[in-house]
């Protein structure tokens, strides 16, 4: 399963007697150097849940080694995936995709082989193994480890031809390879038409229901990028103002970066929007006309405007692809770091500097848009990275509903996929200078939070490990494109492509528009209901649900309004006044220059909440809103996400709250065990008498 670790469940079936063998390895290779099985039958005796469109290339038995005990099975590899599977154990229909031992080909990031004191990394199809390998480490990007072992015997010649199997089979298989025979097929299986667990957005009916159900009246759902003639790499609709035409629309978003103009993310009850768009384009000579509609559109209506650099104190592209690397390498079984200096090298990776980074600038502007009713900005470059980890992180923390799981699930697909995030090039991109992986760093932030404030939200620490798995299993198109317009068009949602023919899938009739490409929330379709049920937090607080979220949709009595017609640039952690709001006018704007270069002001002593609600000190603390969370983001309060990152460290897996009863005791017989082969070495000058294991853990309760 996918928190792996000690426990571990598989979906067993009952038992029935296994088919025999052969344990002969391949005669024949075919053409690219990929040996070929014996027969068309392997497969299907190695594999029972064997994927539509699978084809078995190689297998070998071997020994899963790095925990225990050990554990026998086979080494099996397709052209979908690596997979090992232990003797005995046969894998569920129902959940083909969702073993603790399935390693997606391009969720392969380090693949070793080790023959005694050799040890040779493999990277490409050309790449020369000189020996027999005794035993192979397969690293996944997702910071698992599997370790197989081959035994000699006879069966050396099969441990090689599998190995170089899983070189070849990686170098060819791609992100444009996704699984759609699966959640096509088992789709299909179902009757009449599957409604979408998820509003997907992709319709203007979904925009506006979602915009009613955020009571923002003064917007409206515009069309004019329905052929994304406008940006190929915003959604089909968004919402603007009432006021604005969709003709000043295409205008105003003429000049901004990518033509990212302006646009609504959320409405705040209490009044204040939250707004998202592409850097200005400096050099460009719009008309009045046009000025007026982009200082329109960023106004929204109000008095009081912030213009929040999103890129501002937080690190760069760069910085994050080398701070999750360094943290992967760290985390690793095989890692050199001696576990004295583990703290200072994990300090070194700065990956949890920028989680705190991102916490710290999200619950500032929570702040803003809490405090005042006012049009908050989030403006950056290319309003594709930290604007959608931002406005993400703001609507968690100010909104009860964006907590629950569907709400939650919900505003990943709205700022992230349908907003344009450019998952193919940040997480499995050709170039490497594009590789980021600001989404995992959203969804650690999300981890922290959800530590923080256990009962406020309604999904569990389990449901982000699935998320974040999902981002390497290639079997929908939710994170295999980069823009609405490439993942439309994949799909067939154009009607640009020729459907190919999936076993156990319809064809749709003639005239039926509805998309038969499934998202990642389609869970029920790659896990079993006992996982599902596991993605709901047991200590979730039904009280802090949106029913009882009592604040008004009026404006509300902590919310006073801003002074008129103010222009504000939120930078190094302060609010600086602006003489205008677009950088075209005659006099040259503060936001011209870039927020880098500013000087940072004195920090005050009081916190940004109590500047921002004004309140005299004689009143006391200022009460919180309801409804806001301000996380805590110094020290020892951001800690290391071990479930996701030591996965591939069984041993450091112990006592981290396991999901079920049967789990707790599990793991409570390995404690029992382990103090059992301690207590023998336990000095007489520490203790007088020996104690028994059980009295040790009844009385340290």
């Amino acid at each position: 399963m996918w928190w792996g670790g000690r426990g571990q469940s598989f979906d067993i079936a009952p038992q029935k007697e296994q088919p025999e063998m052969g344990l002969s390895g391949p005669k024949s290779v075919q053409e690219g150097g990929i040996p070929e099985p014996r027969s068309r039958q392997l497969g299907s005796r190695l594999a029972s849940g064997c994927l539509p469109g699978e084809q078995t290339l190689a297998w070998a038995p071997g020994v899963r080694k790095g925990l225990e005990p050990e554990l026998p099975g086979t080494l099996i590899c397709t052209n979908l995936r690596v997979t090992f599977q232990p003797c005995g154990w046969r894998r569920s229909q129902d959940t083909p995709l969702s073993s603790e031992y399935d390693f997606a080909l391009v969720n392969i990031g380090r693949l070793e082989a080790v023959s005694g004191l050799s040890r040779v990394q493999l990277h490409r199809p050309g790449a020369l193994l000189k020996f027999i390998p005794e035993e192979i480490l397969i690293h996944g990007r997702d910071f698992r480890l599997l370790r197989i072992g081959f035994e000699a015997g006879g069966l050396e010649p099969q441990a090689f031809q599998v190995t170089m199997a899983i070189v070849q089979a990686r170098a060819q298989s791609s992100r444009a390879q996704p699984y759609t025979g699966i959640t096509l097929s088992k789709a299909g299986q179902s009757s009449g038409s599957r409604k979408p667990s998820i509003p997907l957005l992709e319709t203007s009916e979904d925009w506006e229901t979602e915009r009613k159900k955020q009571g923002a009246s003064s917007w409206r759902v515009s069309l004019v990028n329905e052929r994304f003639d406008v940006a190929t790499s915003l959604p089909r609709y968004f919402w603007v103002p009432n006021r604005t035409l969709d003709s000043e629309v295409r205008r105003a978003f003429s000049h901004f970066h990518q033509g990212r103009g302006p646009r609504l993310c959320w409405h705040h009850p209490g009044g204040s929007d939250l707004l998202r768009c592409g850097g200005f384009y400096a050099a460009s000579d719009p008309n009045k006309e046009d000025i007026r509609a982009a200082e329109s559109m960023l106004q929204a209506g109000h008095a009081d405007v912030v213009l929040v650099d999103a890129v501002d104190e937080l690190p760069s592209l760069a910085d994050v692809r080398l701070a999750h690397l360094r943290l992967r390498a760290l985390c690793l079984p095989d890692s050199s770091v001696a576990e004295d200096k583990w703290l200072s090298a994990l300090e070194g990776t700065r990956w949890l500097d920028y989680v705190r980074s991102c916490l710290r600038k999200a619950s500032d502007i929570s702040v803003l848009v809490t405090s005042r009713v006012r049009s908050v900005v989030l403006q950056e470059r290319g309003d594709r990275d930290f604007n959608g980890l931002l406005s993400s992180l703001v609507q968690l923390l100010s909104a009860p509903e964006a907590r629950t799981l569907l709400g939650f699930q919900s505003l990943v697909q709205r700022e992230w996929v349908a907003a344009g995030h450019p998952f193919l090039t940040r997480l499995g991109g050709t170039r490497v200078s594009e590789k980021a992986p600001v989404f995992l760093l959203f969804l650690d932030c999300v981890w922290q939070l959800l530590q923080q404030f256990p009962a406020e939200f309604e999904f569990s620490e389990f449901f982000l490990l699935a998320l974040h798995d999902s981002v390497r299993v290639p079997d929908t198109l939710t994170f295999l494109r980069d823009t609405p317009w490439e993942r439309g068009k994949q799909s067939g949602q154009f009607n640009s492509y020729t459907q190919v023919y999936t076993p156990g899938y319809s064809q749709p009739a003639a005239g039926n528009s509805v998309n038969p490409q499934l998202s990642v929330w389609d869970w029920d379709l790659r896990y079993s209901n006992e996982q599902i049920l596991q993605f709901h937090n047991l200590g979730y607080d039904p009280e802090h649900c949106p029913d009882s979220w009592l604040l008004p949709r009026q404006q509300s009595s902590f919310m006073v309004p801003g002074p008129p017609s103010s222009v504000w640039l939120f930078s190094r952690g302060a609010l600086t006044p602006l003489n205008q709001l677009c950088p075209w006018r005659d006099s040259p704007s503060l936001l011209a220059v870039s927020s880098r270069w500013l000087p940072r002001p004195a920090i005050s002593s009081e916190s940004l909440a109590d500047q921002e609600w004004g309140l005299p000190s004689y009143w006391g603390a200022c009460p919180l809103p309801s409804g806001l969370l301000l996380p805590g983001y110094l020290g020892p309060q951001i800690r290391l996400w071990r479930r996701c990152y030591l996965r591939g460290r069984p041993e450091v897996q112990m006592g981290l709250s396991a999901p079920t009863i049967s789990g707790l005791q599990d793991e409570l017989s390995h404690l029992q065990e382990l103090l059992r082969k301690w207590t023998p070495r336990i000095s007489p000058e520490d203790h007088s008498k020996n104690r028994d294991p059980n009295t040790i853990l009844s009385q340290s309760h």
